[in-house]
């Protein structure tokens, strides 16, 4: 780790996990002195189920409420809100719901300076907390830096309302830190990266916790959702720490990029990455077999057909991943994966046939 001078981050300042919580959000906010008007950004299903009864109850506690409803996270939709944000003049933005709402809110965020507080209503993804927002069409790249919240409420009951398979997706977003961070290793030896063993250390934490309860993991229950949420929670810590995504985002969220692009968004993210971290920890010369089964155990897609891809699309995936993000440096190499390597690749690991 090179010592260039003072490193600067931010980290939430409350994080409240448990069950039945939600009507803790007025001592919050009042606790933080965020101010009494609150833009509640959320999505058009958890708007009925949710959002409109934190709004009633922050109401009746005295404060201005406004409901924002976001159905995509393309820049255009983002843009929209953000108008409207601007228009209410509020203290406070409450992001609401799963990765559209959150990132919508962190993103708008950032660029009114006005303080977040993230409340999940799913463990799927690790953007609760992280510094970054994931915007579709600013670029080649959608990972766009933003504001960290100034607080996370995660009330496990409304989480466990979610389907089972968010759930799962979001320990197929965390076991994909094992090979993260052995790429971001790799960049610091090979091409003087900035790496920072703190947040490495972190993040692999997450990534171990979820394969020493995996089967609690797929059975389920509050119990599982908070070994998922305090995981997920934990690496967009280490995010914030890091200053960057390289913690938790290398070749196979590359791989699951460019699937993306490939197969139009085929199956949810962390699905997508944990079978990239299966052929990866292959490339990195890991216990891949170990990871497979465990992914495979948890309920996870490990091959092409369980992703609702054909055998062609991994390949095409694999041999373009490397040029998502050409300046981030993973075990892909700066040319990629030839045709030929990307499909002995997906066959060793039984991704295709």
């Amino acid at each position: 780790m090179k010592n260039t001078g003072p490193h600067v981050f931010d980290l939430p300042k409350r994080v409240v996990i448990g069950g039945d919580i939600l009507h803790t959000l007025p001592n919050i906010i009042d606790d933080l002195h965020l101010g009494r008007r609150v833009f509640i950004v959320t999505g058009p299903n958890i708007r009925k189920i949710v959002g409109e009864g934190v709004a009633n109850s922050l109401s009746n506690k005295n404060y201005l409420v406004e409901l924002g409803t976001v159905r995509s996270t393309h820049i255009d939709e983002v843009e929209k809100i953000k108008d409207e944000v601007t228009a209410f003049k509020p203290t406070l933005i409450i992001g609401l719901g799963g990765g559209k709402s959150i990132d919508t809110a962190k993103y708008i965020s950032s660029k009114t300076g006005i303080p977040f507080i993230s409340v999940p209503t799913a463990a799927s993804h690790d953007g609760i907390a992280s510094p970054f927002a994931s915007i579709r069409g600013i670029g080649r790249v959608t990972s766009a830096k933003a504001s960290p919240p100034v607080a996370i409420i995660a009330d496990i009951k409304v989480i466990a309302k979610a389907p089972h398979r968010l759930l799962l997706a979001g320990a197929g977003d965390l076991i994909g830190k094992l090979t993260a961070v052995l790429d971001w290793r790799l960049a610091h030896k090979l091409k003087g990266d900035y790496y920072g063993d703190y947040a490495a250390s972190l993040s692999l934490l997450s990534a171990k916790h979820v394969l020493s309860f995996s089967k609690m993991i797929s059975a389920g229950g509050l119990d599982a959702i908070r070994i998922v949420i305090e995981g997920l929670i934990s690496a967009s810590v280490a995010m914030c720490i890091a200053g960057s995504t390289r913690p938790a985002s290398g070749s196979e969220h590359l791989f699951s990029h460019a699937l993306d692009v490939v197969a139009n968004y085929p199956a949810l993210h962390g699905e997508q990455v944990a079978v990239g971290t299966i052929m990866m920890s292959y490339l990195h010369g890991r216990n891949w077999r170990k990871i497979r089964r465990i992914v495979k155990n948890l309920g996870l897609p490990t091959t092409a057909k369980e992703l609702g891809v054909k055998d062609v699309d991994v390949v095409k995936a694999l041999t373009m991943a490397h040029a998502i993000r050409p300046e981030r440096y993973t075990i892909l190499g700066e040319s990629g994966l030839t045709w030929e390597a990307a499909e002995k690749l997906a066959k060793i690991t039984g991704v295709i046939n």
